[in-house]
């Protein structure tokens, strides 16, 4: 059985799509390769380059609150959170490439299945925006539903040609 394709299309709508999958390809990319380097690097070893990173700064102003919020936070980094943030952020990172991966190749079957996953990393984030009111979960969930409308967008001009 082959995999049914959908055609080229060309257009401004287009090129953001394709823009937006270029993005998040970069984004996933980069998450995979942090899952991997947190994944094979020692919780000592990270928690030595933090002290370095800050040694200098906490010389200077000992009361600096970026520093004492990252002493804060890295002193909660133990061996356990860097295991669960490694294997969420490879397999998070990895699952999204695949998907955009068969969407670049106009695979029709990808297009239900991306809307599907970024509909759940949508709720996700927007679970963590709940717990946290990190504006940074309320952009990544925007640039996702925009992903998701052109993605839908794109599918439904595919079918709408054969």
């Amino acid at each position: 059985m082959t995999a049914r394709h959908l055609p080229p299309e060309r257009g401004a709508l287009h090129w953001l799509f394709e823009a937006g999958l270029a993005l998040k390809g970069f984004l996933a990319a980069l998450e995979s390769l942090t899952g991997l380097a947190l994944l094979f690097t020692a919780n000592a070893t990270i928690q030595r380059s933090i002290d370095w990173l800050t040694h200098n700064e906490l010389i200077e102003d000992p009361t600096d609150p970026m520093v004492a919020r990252v002493l804060r936070l890295t002193s909660r980094f133990d061996a356990g959170s860097q295991h669960f943030y490694a294997v969420y952020l490879l397999s998070h990172g990895l699952v999204k490439l695949v998907v955009i991966a068969l969407l670049v190749r106009r695979i029709a079957a990808a297009y239900p299945l991306a809307i599907v996953v970024f509909a759940g990393f949508v709720g996700y984030q927007m679970h963590r925006w709940a717990v946290s009111g990190s504006p940074v979960m309320l952009a990544l969930s925007a640039f996702d539903l925009l992903v998701i409308w052109l993605t839908w967008r794109e599918w439904r001009r595919g079918s709408q040609l054969e």
